[in-house]
């Protein structure tokens, strides 16, 4: 996958596209990877970096939704549980099982978590990950040494999955191009192209020449998540808003606040929603908050209220009270809600997809969530094709292996997560040893990675190969920021630039790193190396 051969398949198509697809994040890729499979003419076009926004800031979980069993919304469950279970065969070098652990205290409602996993287990049937069952105080404390002791009965274990959001991300654009599809990224929708009243086709700039381009398609999905009114009026400037934006924040911590290997749901906070202390990449993730917000933005900012709920809620279960200095790194992400008008409390609004075709035959797919990214897709797909006119073709994602599918690997592997491609970076590294070199003393990447992401990932920035295609940024910010210059001088010797872009590059990915920080930003270093 590479961007110059992206830009060239551009230039050099003639005609009409089957499929336009606006949008980089899980929706907008599985539609794209759908579409491609079917065998559709599909191009992709994303205005910043594949996953930037929504995608790549989730809580990490390929999850039922234990909080939607107890609303009662069983289609919901159902559906993701399902999802799940596909997802963890298609990408298992990504995916894995995850056990959680649900600790009853004196004041939490215990026999609704014993009875209520054991339907969530039902529901999974062959997709299941393992039966929920009861522990006893001190089994708890065995998996979860760290979980406060005091008023503690017990606890529930239960499986769910957990992924890397970014890496599938990028394998999914990769899998699009193994299936003849065009994803490219940096190039911004700007306009749409219409025969009659019928949109047929769109304008974009490439955000890194400001050159501009005309491509034309037999229809035209809009899967921008957040951004989706934005596009709905484009087409129509009357359309009315229908995305109810909240706000999820999440803290990274040291794994010394979560040794073992399980993880802990809290099933009760003050503001509705459950509490996740997970393991990630040898770092334990907190979250999550759900805050409405009016202010779209590709780098939304956590507020000290959200970073201060997490924080009192962390240490009310956990032995050792997480401090600000604690941690490495905070992370918020928007979700794409649709208002339905029914509610003020976004943590009520549903979490079901949401599917329109405009008059113009713009077809909108938005709401979800990554667990039920395919099926959006499937979803979208057939309806897309309805429109287009185009042949009923099956979809086949249900069994697809999405690039990089890798069954067995050793997870002390650093390189695991790259599946069947680890062995490609691994060919670097003895055509030159250097490569072999790690980029940080207190994080596993190395430098033949980035020499990879630029090649066959299509990373533009730094910020692209420490924030997403690896995931320095949010796993310890401040290393992130070491790690800056040389990332940039690797990129800059296989992207053909110079100091002053290395300069650039280090200087804005600081500014940026600083923001995940608590406390605010810290001294720019623009050396290199």
């Amino acid at each position: 996958m590479n961007r110059d051969t992206a830009i060239q398949n551009l230039e050099a198509f003639d005609g009409y596209w089957d499929i336009i697809v606006i949008g980089g994040g899980a929706t907008g890729l599985g539609v794209g990877v759908d579409a491609a499979s079917r065998g559709c003419r599909t191009l992709l076009l994303e205005q910043h970096d594949f996953s930037k926004g929504t995608s790549s800031r989730s809580t990490k979980l390929v999850h039922g939704g234990v909080r939607y069993l107890r609303q009662g919304n069983i289609s919901l469950v159902l559906e993701a549980l399902h999802e799940r279970g596909l997802l963890i065969r298609n990408a298992p070098h990504l995916v894995s099982n995850q056990a959680f652990i649900v600790p009853n205290y004196e004041w939490w409602d215990g026999p609704f978590y014993g009875a209520g996993m054991k339907v969530y287990d039902m529901l999974a049937g062959r997709l299941g990950l393992g039966p929920s069952r009861h522990l006893s105080k001190k089994e708890t404390l065995k998996r979860i040494p760290t979980l406060e002791p005091q008023k503690l009965r017990g606890g529930v274990v239960y499986y769910d999955g957990q992924f890397d959001d970014a890496r599938l991300a990028v394998n999914l654009a990769q899998t699009m191009v193994d299936y003849g599809g065009t994803p490219v990224n940096y190039m911004q929708v700007t306009g749409f192209t219409r025969a009659g009243d019928m949109i047929d086709g769109v304008t974009a700039t490439d955000m890194e020449t400001g050159r501009s381009f005309q491509m034309h398609a037999r229809v035209v999905v809009n899967a921008t998540g957040v951004f989706t009114d934005s596009i709905l009026q484009m087409e129509n400037p009357k359309a009315k808003p229908i995305i109810s934006a909240s706000q999820g924040v999440h803290l990274v911590l040291d794994k010394e606040f979560l040794p073992g290997e399980s993880a802990i749901m809290v099933p009760q906070t003050a503001d509705g929603r459950v509490l996740f202390v997970v393991p990630w990449h040898d770092k334990a993730v907190v979250g999550t908050t759900d805050t409405p917000v009016s202010d779209i933005s590709l780098e939304p900012c956590p507020l000290k209220e959200e970073i201060d709920f997490i924080l009192e809620h962390a240490a009310i279960y956990l032995s050792k009270d997480p401090e600000p200095k604690d941690v490495k790194s905070v992370f918020a992400g928007l979700r794409p809600l649709v208002d339905t008008g029914s509610s003020d409390n976004t943590a009520a609004i549903s979490r079901d997809h949401f599917l329109v075709v405009s008059e113009s035959g713009l077809v909108t797919i938005t709401g979800g969530k990554w667990t039920t990214y395919r099926k959006m897709a499937e979803d979208t797909v057939n309806q897309a094709m309805l429109v287009a006119g185009l042949d009923e073709r099956e979809c086949v994602t249900k069994k697809l292996r999405i690039h990089g599918w890798l069954k067995h690997f050793d997870k002390n592997d650093a390189l695991h997560y790259y599946g069947s491609d680890a062995i490609h970076i691994k060919k670097l590294i003895k055509e030159n040893a250097g490569l072999g070199e790690k980029l940080h003393a207190d994080l596993p990447y190395i430098k033949a990675e980035v020499v990879w992401s630029v090649r066959r990932e299509m990373a533009r920035t730094v910020e692209d190969f420490l924030s997403r295609r690896s995931r320095a940024l949010v796993l310890d910010a401040r290393a992130a920021m070491d790690m800056a210059p040389a990332v940039a001088h690797l990129m800059a010797r296989e992207l053909g630039y110079d100091d002053t872009w290395e300069d650039r590059q280090v200087s804005a990915f600081t500014d940026l790193a600083g923001r995940y920080l608590i406390g605010g930003s810290v001294h720019n270093n623009k050396g290199r190396s």
